[in-house]
């Protein structure tokens, strides 16, 4: 019974250590099945980040545009309004030289009074 018992142990102890060969091997395949999955991961997170970049130089590129251009347009605007009120007080002192003469040593006198205070 004895020499039953010992072939028993050993097969039993064969059959552990080939359960724990086969077991190391399946947690091997994991561990590389796993460091495939960062480095796709990784992968796509480095892609998602170019793209987000990329979007977002391009979304910075269109309001930059945008701004300039209703900032050429608002300056243009200023400077048609400047022209036109440069026009009408030109007429002005052409049509009646002596009141617009009146009206600066006026505007003077009013600026002098509030530049003593």
């Amino acid at each position: 019974m004895a020499a039953s018992t010992r072939k028993g142990a050993k097969a039993a102890a064969a059959d552990a250590e080939t359960a724990s060969g086969a077991t190391e091997r399946s947690l091997e395949a994991d561990i590389r099945q796993l460091q495939k999955d960062v480095a796709k991961l990784t992968e796509q997170l480095t892609k998602t980040g170019r793209h987000s970049y990329e979007t977002a130089r391009k979304a910075a590129a269109v309001g930059v545009d945008q701004l300039k251009s209703q900032g050429e347009s608002a300056y243009e605007d200023l400077r048609t309004g400047a022209e036109n009120i440069e026009a009408q007080i030109s007429d002005t002192v052409r049509e009646k030289p002596m009141t617009s003469l009146a009206i600066a040593a006026g505007v003077g006198f009013l600026f002098a009074l509030l530049s003593r205070r």
